[in-house]
């Protein structure tokens, strides 16, 4: 039986169309072509392209069968957050605890926080509680995972012991308490407890998330071998390594013979040679002839100006802190820990206070992850399509903004905001 045709198209619809016809572009079919391959009437497909009418499963199935597409390129990410801002109140993050067992015994107490289709990160709030009575990272009772696939980063409430093994291989311990904050890379094996005498089960809030390499880069690189996919990981450890690794990349690509590179950049085979194999750093002045001869720009070619460690950690009387806006000064806020590798990510807590000015103080280009880690209700206000909202975030409540949301905080109170770059920022 065939699906009705919808007379006004919803905005989900409109967008799946367009994507749809896209996907005829990129394929460089027209409409009557499509049609015609599909083995459905024109109308049919305009009514889909319009938006009035769904793409059925079945003929993305035939689709996916005689185009070079796949079947997740038909499907576009569903909006759960219209209004640009999602809220999760401390009682529906109770609802979905989950206690979490390690060597037989319960070691984590999950729950959800404000987490939204359309966002980068995956937040949880997770109570230790493992107790131990040392600070030995070779405690037994300390059950370590193999690390993951996502970038994290970490606050701390209560007191609380963090685990890692370090860059030099070995397990560490790191003693946190409120307000402390750390960062890992991805695959660094971790865990975390709650120090024996402490009042309560320590807490902490983890929000991972994969930067730019989920989704269909994670799709992509899934589909080559183990020993292919782990060529695109070049050698970051020092900054001569770097430089190495992104000159051999861009060489490599170019299938430019040593011959032919000596005479591009009129430098010796002997210098290019130690740029490409012996981790030498070239000056800035053959940088800019090796990045012509390349056809590439010099910072493409350049290293990170510092190389971090895989974890970092912050404890509270260690990070800046400063007022904003300039003139009323209506935010204190605190930097966390973050790394320079990944310069879209920013983590503060923010000290909000009384204020009678109504205007949107705030206005940011990433996504956002608010926590509400006070003991006071903080007022949330923003505009969003037109139209003004506001909502109180009461201790324990979480939000998503997304990005160029006009909003600002009121109210005296302690936030915790993780601020993250989605697919469009960078290059």
């Amino acid at each position: 039986m065939e699906e009705e045709m919808s007379p006004v198209p919803d905005l989900y619809h409109v967008r799946s169309g367009n994507n749809f016809l896209g996907i005829l572009n990129d394929i460089k079919r027209r409409p009557e072509d499509a049609a015609n391959e599909l083995g459905i009437s024109l109308n049919e497909i305009n009514s889909i392209i319009s938006g009035r009418k769904k793409i059925s499963p079945e003929l993305i199935e035939k689709a996916v069968k005689i185009w070079p597409v796949n079947e997740r390129d038909f499907y576009i990410i569903s909006d759960d957050c219209p209004t640009g801002v999602l809220i999760m109140s401390s009682d529906e993050s109770k609802k979905t605890s989950r206690i979490m067992e390690r060597a037989g015994k319960p070691y984590y107490e999950y729950r959800d926080t404000a987490m939204s289709k359309t966002a980068p990160f995956r937040p949880e709030w997770i109570l230790e509680l493992c107790k131990v009575k040392d600070n030995d990272p070779n405690n037994p009772e300390v059950q370590w995972n193999n690390g993951h696939f996502m970038h994290q980063f970490t606050y701390f409430i209560g007191q609380v012991n963090f685990y890692f093994k370090g860059d030099d291989g070995k397990k560490h311990v790191a003693v946190m308490n409120t307000g402390d904050s750390m960062y890992i890379t991805p695959f660094t094996p971790h865990t975390f407890t709650t120090r024996d005498g402490s009042q309560s089960n320590g807490l902490i809030l983890a929000l991972t998330y994969g930067s730019k390499l989920t989704g269909d880069v994670q799709q992509e690189i899934s589909l080559l071998p183990i020993n292919s996919g782990s060529n695109y990981a070049l050698d970051f450890s020092s900054k001569e390594r770097s430089s190495s690794s992104l000159i051999n990349y861009y060489y490599k690509i170019s299938n430019l013979s040593m011959d032919e590179f000596e005479k591009r950049t009129n430098i010796s085979k002997t210098s290019l040679t130690s740029y490409l194999e012996k981790n030498e750093i070239p000056s800035f002045e053959d940088l800019e002839k090796i990045a012509k001869a390349l056809n590439v720009n010099c910072r493409d070619l350049m290293s990170n100006d510092k190389i971090e460690s895989k974890v970092i950690v912050k404890h509270h009387d260690e990070s800046n802190s400063w007022s904003y806006p300039e003139n009323s000064k209506t935010y204190d806020f605190l930097q966390l820990a973050s790394t320079t590798a990944l310069p879209h990510s920013k983590a503060f807590e923010i000290i909000t206070k009384e204020s009678q000015d109504e205007t949107l103080d705030l206005n940011i280009g990433l996504h956002q992850y608010v926590y509400n880690v006070g003991d006071t209700p903080v007022l949330l206000s923003w505009h969003y399509d037109e139209k003004l909202f506001k909502k109180s975030l009461n201790p324990g409540d979480s939000a998503y903004i997304k990005p160029f949301v006009a909003h600002n905080f009121r109210n005296k109170g302690k936030l915790l905001n993780l601020r993250i770059g989605g697919k469009i920022n960078g290059d």
